[in-house]
């Protein structure tokens, strides 16, 4: 990797996933005082967070200090937001029915296997996406047009996410659309706006990365989470809570799953 700082970094990767872990049992103790276990997903933006700020102070004195900057300030952006709109969303609400179907068969203890496949599955899988974030912040070399293009597919897959989360947010504190199926706006050309930009948000991570060779090696990250948003835990467990609802059907024979199209007639 020419000049990239593999022992350096070998450490950052550890001292990463220690904050991680903190992290991830934090949010576990809280989840048991709360007694539901769906507060996990507000930790979700913020361990990439973290990360990315311990990434950033370890990574001083190796790097392009312009890239160094932009992939923190970004991450610290979307994944602020992104803890922030998940925790005001779920307020005065129980146990999210994904986790309640996922815990209803556990063997053993409810609350170990609850710490074993969410919490440290999640915290693994922050640590494996968040690696063109890792790489990024030692990458030497002047930043270049792959670096902009990454920013430009970032602000892009931002945008969606805010928007759309914000549209649906709106939509569903009207008591008049109860029950009904949000379809205006981002959500006439995607079903999933939000997923769609959160896609893109991580794309645009992996060119920032990529304008150096270390970065390249990244490509696993963001096919790992677009395969999470797409066939994971995202869009697929989502459509089928919805499947049966009245207008489902006719909405989903109009709209695109979740690339951005025109509405179909």
């Amino acid at each position: 990797m020419g000049d990239f700082p593999l022992a350096v970094f070998g450490l950052n990767l550890a001292v990463t996933a220690g904050a991680i872990a903190v992290l991830m049992l934090a949010t576990f103790a809280a989840a048991r005082r709360l007694g539901r276990h769906s507060v996990v997903d507000v930790a979700w933006g913020a361990g990439f967070v973290v990360v990315a700020v311990v990434s950033a102070v370890l990574s001083t004195g190796h790097g392009d200090v312009v890239r160094s900057w932009l992939v923190t300030m970004l991450t610290v952006v979307w994944g602020t937001r992104l803890s922030v709109h998940i925790a005001f969303r779920s307020r005065g609400q129980g146990e999210d029915p994904r986790y309640s179907a996922l815990l209803a068969g556990a063997p053993g203890n409810r609350d170990a296997y609850a710490l074993r496949v969410v919490y440290l599955l999640q915290g693994a899988l922050i640590w494996f996406v968040s690696l063109p974030l890792q790489v990024a912040v030692y990458s030497g070399g002047e930043a270049g047009w792959v670096m902009a293009a990454g920013a430009l597919v970032w602000t892009l897959g931002f945008a969606f996410e805010a928007i759309g989360d914000g549209q649906l947010a709106r939509f569903r504190a009207d008591p008049a659309n109860r029950e009904r199926i949000m379809d205006r706006g981002l959500w006439a050309w995607t079903r999933h706006p939000n997923y769609f930009g959160d896609a893109c948000v991580w794309w645009g991570f992996f060119l920032i990365a990529a304008d150096s060779w270390a970065g390249v090696l990244t490509l696993p990250a963001p096919l790992v989470m677009t395969w999470l948003l797409t066939r994971g835990s995202g869009r697929r467990l989502l459509e089928q809570r919805m499947n049966g609802r009245p207008g489902w059907e006719e909405y989903t024979r109009r709209t695109s799953a979740f690339v951005p199209k025109p509405p179909r007639r």
